[in-house]
Formats: structure tokens, sequence, C-alpha cells
């Protein structure tokens, strides 16, 4: 495993993702059901060790209450990964979030990308650098997520951040809501993956791509050969897996970034 660095953190280029664990598919609320049955605290906690046992040594999971008790379970059980939080809306403010995250061991807290989208259409951004402050306060890395990579541009003129989660694909536009509607028919749009990894080359931080895989509908090996391709020396990427018809998977993404990364070069020095 490759590892970046991430201010004072040493961070594995493949970051496991948890919006599976959440019923978070973006596929189909049907989906949504199918993972939320899956991922029991058992079946999360043996995944966050499978990763453990690939040189995986970051996640990054939401600031509710079942990561909560999922996390206090999985390391009271020795688990070792370290926790980027991300912000979450429906269980409280930037504050709140921020303060469980830190009370509970977070290493890092991002501010989530669909309260991120909202405020920059919205024009409500005030808020925002009193919260990275807040974070920083309390010892973590501050970062922000985005779908739209507006959004990412200004934090990187406006914002004293430590990492930017960027995705690749801006599918459902947060111009009135920020949260997720699981009913909302998804877009990805190629014009939206070249926009974001394009101002990707510019930023002054270290980037996590995330949503590489486009939420389960782009071919894994293309998938990860081009996002190693966009990434530089200090960036990671942050994938969920499902592995309920596919056991091997973790195994297989690990394996197919590496190869990436082997094939661009692109090794932290």
């Amino acid at each position: 495993m490759q590892y970046a660095q991430f201010g004072a953190l040493s961070v594995s280029r493949f970051i496991l993702g948890s919006n599976p664990f959440s019923g978070f598919s973006h596929q189909s609320p049907a989906r949504d059901g199918e993972m939320r049955h899956y991922f029991t605290n058992a079946q999360i906690k043996g995944t966050l060790r499978q990763a453990e046992s690939l040189g995986v040594n970051t996640f990054i999971a939401r600031t509710d209450f079942h990561v909560m008790r999922m996390l206090m379970e999985y390391r009271d059980e020795g688990g070792a990964l370290q926790w980027f939080a991300q912000t979450c809306p429906e269980v409280g403010s930037h504050e709140a979030c921020i303060l469980r995250a830190s009370a509970y061991g977070a290493k890092a807290v991002h501010l989530h990308g669909g309260v991120m989208d909202n405020a920059y259409a919205q024009g409500k951004l005030e808020d925002v650098p009193a919260a990275i402050d807040l974070i920083h306060q309390k010892g973590m890395l501050a970062g922000i997520a985005a779908h739209n990579a507006k959004v990412i541009a200004w934090a990187e003129e406006h914002l004293d951040v430590d990492y930017f989660m960027c995705c690749y694909y801006n599918p459902e536009r947060r111009d009135e809501h920020a949260a997720h509607d699981p009913n909302a028919g998804e877009t990805y749009l190629e014009a939206d993956r070249q926009e974001m990894t394009a101002l990707i080359q510019q930023l002054s931080h270290p980037v996590i791509h995330y949503k590489i895989l486009a939420a389960g509908r782009n071919e894994p090996a293309a998938a990860f050969a081009f996002a190693a391709r966009q990434m530089r020396e200090n960036d990671a990427v942050c994938v969920g897996i499902y592995p309920k018809d596919q056991p091997g998977m973790l195994a297989e993404d690990v394996a197919l970034l590496e190869n990436g990364l082997r094939l661009t070069g692109t090794t932290p020095g």
C-alpha cells in the first residue's frame, strides 16, 4: 500500500468509504434497503478489519449515531483505522458534528458535500470559515467536500483547509436542498468529471478523489486507471464497497488502484 501525507498524518492512498454502510447506494431506494440489511455492525467491523489487513489505514464515515456506536465497538475490539469524519446535516449543525467527531477521536473532519454545494448556491457561506477554525481548534485536520467544482475553487481561494474531498460527478444538484434525495434521478456526466479533475491539478492541498466509480456505474479497472492518472503524489481515493455478491471486492479494488499508481509512477516523495 502506498501512503500520502495529509499534514502530520500518513494516509493510505486507498481510503475506505462508508456510504454503503449507511445505506446510500446512489442507485435506488431498493438498493439502499439491501445495503442496510446487509451491513450489520458485525459486517461493517469485519469489512474494516479486512481493510486493515490490506494496508488501508483510513476510513471516512459520517458523524451520525449509527457510526458512533459501531466505531465504539470496533475500537473496543482492537480496531485501528483512523477516522476522517463527515458532517451530516440531519443530526446537527457544523458545530455539533465537529464536537461529536472530536469526542470520538476523529483525526480529520470535512464539511458535507451537499451542504457545501447548497450553501454556495444560496450564497450562505458565512459560517463556513468558523467551522473550519473550530476543527483546527480541536486539533483535527479540516477539509470540505463538494460535488460542484465551483465550490472547490471557492474554497481554494477563501478557506484555510488541509484537504479537499472532490467528487468526480455532480449527479444530484443541491441548489435548493442540501440532503440527498434517494428518489431523485441521478446523472453522471463526463463533462463534470473532466471539470473536477482539471481543477484538482491546480489545488494547493491534498485531494481525496471520490465517486470515481460513479456509484457502481463505471467499469472498475477503467475507473481506477483513470483516477490514478489524475492523482498527484499526496492524493488518495475514497471508495465504498458492497461485497454481498462479490466477497473479494475490497481486495480487488485495492489491487486495481495499486496497479494504476505503479503504472503512473505517482508515488509520494
